[in-house]
């Protein structure tokens, strides 16, 4: 078993509160990796639903509840030209309303008789270095990442083993490098091999990253370039750049990316072509921002990615899709509104509709897709519940090569500091 990421079932609490005790400061330990030392416990309480309404749909619908537990806990760096430090996370998800004819959310783990487990968790460690400017982190990570980020939009986020790099000696440019060897997902206790979301049944040794981000223009600018490879699977290259720009009372930002997807080694995936284009951008002013969001699809092949990660680097990634099949054109559109420009601090309201066409999927040619996403969400702002947020979101979804299906999350969450 590798010390740096255990699977637990009910006692993942225990050990959580275990690690942070460990990494909390004490006055024994070197001065730096104590008075550093941070650790906060994230309570999540999380509704899902999901109605289909195709008839022909395996099940009517998807209907859970579950409790999460988040324990991450960070040392400082002992003194010392090499600063050496640990951080660790501790997991724990609990059923609390489920059942055979609706489990599926991806909040539990799903047994074979179709029931969702009643319990799951892991916990995992990072060992960390620092000289000057560079970083090296080995162990549990949260890789987040342009071209590998993890996924956090069920009870437990997603993790990854393997070693992470980053440089910032030069004033406004990060330098990135790293290597994964395995992951846990969303709704899993275990590590296990990384393969591609097109064929999850054709794993990987390992994926490889290297990357540098530029910001310049008063940091109003960003350049970035990445490669990143799945062996023998797909080695993909990424290019993006960012802008803000003041304009008066408005703020304007662009976002444009551009993916390049191609086999890699022995191609197990088969020979691989696709060129994804994405363009977000966005207008603000007074508590107001609009967007419109522009995606394009190239070549036979859809956007590639790891299995189980996010989509969200895309400029038209939404709750349910991203518009990345073979071939496919989107659009969107997207309001969002900050309350606190009404004196209502903390309030927040986000409402966007996507549309995709000429999708190449497994159904066939020329299909549709449309999402629509509302999302109003609170966080206190003061007194014993402070920092307190409730999240309710509502998503339609409607497709040509798929299950139509509407859907309806509650998400509570409480970050308690250690």
């Amino acid at each position: 078993m590798n010390i740096l990421s255990v699977p637990c079932r009910a006692p993942a609490l225990g050990g959580a509160l275990s690690l942070g005790l460990l990494l909390a400061p004490t006055g024994t330990q070197a001065e730096g990796f104590s008075e550093d030392a941070k650790a906060t416990l994230q309570l999540r309480t999380y509704y899902f639903n999901r109605d289909f309404k195709d008839p022909n749909a395996a099940m009517n619908k998807v209907e859970e509840l579950a409790q999460g537990f988040i324990l991450k806990a960070e040392s400082g760096y002992t003194p010392g030209a090499l600063g050496l430090g640990l951080d660790g996370i501790a997991m724990l998800g609990v059923k609390l309303d489920s059942g055979a004819g609706r489990s599926g959310s991806d909040l539990l783990p799903r047994h074979d008789d179709g029931h969702g487990a009643d319990d799951y968790g892991r916990a995992g460690l990072a060992l960390k270095a620092r000289f000057s400017a560079t970083e090296l982190r080995y162990g549990e990570l949260l890789s987040d990442v342009p071209v590998l980020r993890y996924d956090d939009g069920r009870l437990l986020p997603q993790t990854f083993r393997g070693a992470a790099l980053v440089s910032r000696e030069v004033p406004g440019l990060a330098v990135q490098a790293g290597r994964i060897t395995a992951v846990s997902l969303r709704n899993s206790s275990d590590m296990q091999s990384l393969s591609a979301w097109s064929a999850p049944g054709i794993t990987a040794d390992g994926f490889n990253y290297q990357g540098l981000d530029y910001r310049f223009n008063e940091q109003r600018t960003l350049v970035g370039i990445w490669h990143a490879q799945l062996e023998d699977l797909y080695r993909q290259q990424y290019f993006n750049v960012q802008h803000r720009q003041p304009l008066g009372a408005w703020t304007l930002n662009a976002n444009l990316g551009y993916f390049i997807d191609r086999e890699d080694g022995s191609a197990r995936l088969g020979t691989l072509d696709s060129r994804t284009a994405y363009g977000l951008f966005s207008a603000s002013v007074s508590g107001h921002t609009f967007y419109l969001g522009l995606q394009k699809v190239s070549g036979d092949n859809g956007w590639m990615s790891v299995y189980g990660s996010s989509g969200r680097t895309l400029g038209n990634d939404m709750f349910n899709g991203n518009f990345s099949n073979a071939q496919e054109r989107s659009w969107q559109v997207r309001y969002d509104y900050n309350f606190v420009a009404a004196g209502i601090p903390g309030l927040t309201l986000m409402t966007r509709y996507g549309r995709g066409s000429n999708a190449t999927t497994q159904a066939g040619r020329g299909g549709s897709e449309w999402e629509r996403d509302t999302e109003l969400a609170y966080t206190v702002q003061s007194g014993s519940l402070r920092d307190l947020s409730i999240r309710l979101n509502n998503a339609t979804n409607r497709r040509s090569f798929n299950s139509d299906f509407d859907q309806t999350r509650l998400v509570l969450s409480y970050p308690l500091a250690l």
